[in-house]
């Protein structure tokens, strides 16, 4: 087993190491796809695995998805295509029509909205999540600290040229001040809103922009559509980083209980579908999370070189999220273990992190980035558990450790 001394400093950084680097390699090898067999052998390692550590309880839950996000958002961009086709013609109402509806399903798609696309022309599947409780469960009568929800997910992505790096690489090498403290990344997903823009523009009068709405449509839905075609990858950093620190974090909590309060490790499936796992975890436990507080912190992609914590996110528009004082606490933490934690940064991304936000828990992200501010082999066929910065996903553990133990420490 793990241990951590009460200051925390490592005391034995090898056994560490070693957790880490067993889950992850143990999985990277299958194919995580959504909703897919992998995915499920996948979450049945993990159950095992964790239900192998004393005083742990795990179960594995099977939920509601619709697949990968990809076939849907190509679908939306064919529609927009057909309306702008449908301006140029001369049809102007019955092209905006179809880009109103176009820009609604990205924007619904996108920003975790009611999702109302995929639920009426997907076919329904199933994902899978895994949870593991430590503490007192049910919580007995001294239980006053609260609940201290760990999230992660077990499924993997999948690859396209949209996510190719090496432009951005290369212009950190040329020019690396243009970099330097960026917080946020480009809003990928404003393409596909542009086309129907456009579109609705051009049947308003403005019919110069019908053309300009027909080509960048067809752009976003080429990419998008790339992504469809495309494998998925390994995903040792996206997100086996963040699995693994649940089982290690699981083995630190069994060593050093913290009586009073509970944990719950989730890793979640179809994360990768925009976050189907999540929303139906949220789903089925909003009750027995609506009476003593409960907190979440979420790990996603932390075996990068530098740490790092996202506090907004918004593919359309920016959320901020909830419980700022949680992620003043953790970055304490991180400066009583001596990690260096970058804040600040705001997604264009979605995470699961949004999700657990807007029903009011407070939340700390936990993230990673490279020199040139994008998480290490994102996405790409390059992430395998070799590339992978195992001293990150040391800090991350660590670090999650400590603030459940401060947490537990101040009650809540």
């Amino acid at each position: 087993m793990l241990s951590m001394s009460a200051n925390g400093q490592r005391s034995d950084e090898r056994r560490l190491d070693a957790v880490l680097r067993e889950v992850v390699e143990a999985l990277a090898g299958i194919d995580r796809t959504p909703c897919s067999p992998g995915e499920r052998q996948a979450a049945e390692w993990l159950a095992s695995r964790l239900g192998s550590i004393p005083n742990t309880s795990v179960a594995l839950e099977e939920e509601p998805s619709w697949g990968t996000f990809p076939p849907t958002a190509t679908g939306l961009g064919l529609l927009g295509i057909a309306g702008a086709a449908l301006v140029m013609r001369g049809s102007r109402a019955a092209g905006a029509l179809l880009a109103a509806a176009s820009l609604a399903g990205v924007v619904d798609e996108a920003q975790n909205g009611p999702r109302i696309v995929r639920r009426v022309m997907r076919r329904r599947r199933e994902t899978v999540n895994v949870i593991a409780r430590l503490g007192e469960d049910p919580p007995g009568p001294d239980f006053t600290a609260g609940t201290l929800v760990v999230l992660a997910h077990h499924d993997a992505p999948q690859t396209g040229l949209l996510f190719d790096q090496r432009l951005q690489r290369r212009l950190y090498e040329l020019a690396p001040a243009l970099l330097e403290g960026r917080k946020t990344s480009l809003p990928q997903w404003w393409v596909g809103l542009a086309g129907p823009l456009c579109t609705i523009a051009a049947a308003a009068g403005a019919r110069r922009l019908a053309r300009a709405g027909l080509l960048v449509g067809a752009l976003g839905t080429a990419f998008v559509g790339d992504v469809w075609r495309s494998q998925t990858v390994a995903g040792a950093n996206d997100n086996l980083s963040g699995v693994a620190a649940l089982v290690a974090l699981a083995e630190l909590l069994h060593e050093e209980p913290l009586p009073g309060m509970r944990v719950l490790l989730v890793s979640c499936g179809a994360e990768e579908t925009l976050q189907d796992g999540v929303r139906a975890f949220l789903a089925s436990h909003r009750h027995e999370l609506s009476g003593a507080p409960a907190w979440f912190v979420n790990l996603d992609t932390v075996g990068s070189p530098h740490l790092a914590m996202i506090e907004a996110e918004g593919p359309i528009w920016m959320e901020t999220y909830a419980g700022p004082w949680l992620r003043d606490l953790l970055a304490e933490c991180a400066e009583r273990l001596d990690i260096n934690l970058e804040r600040g940064l705001r997604a264009r991304a979605s995470t699961d992190s949004v999700i657990p936000s807007r029903a009011g828990h407070p939340i700390a992200t936990l993230v990673s980035l490279t020199d040139w501010r994008i998480p290490a082999n994102y996405h790409l066929p390059s992430d395998v558990p070799a590339n992978l910065d195992y001293d990150t996903v040391s800090e991350a553990t660590r670090l999650v450790h400590e603030l459940a133990r401060q947490l537990a420490v101040r009650g809540g």
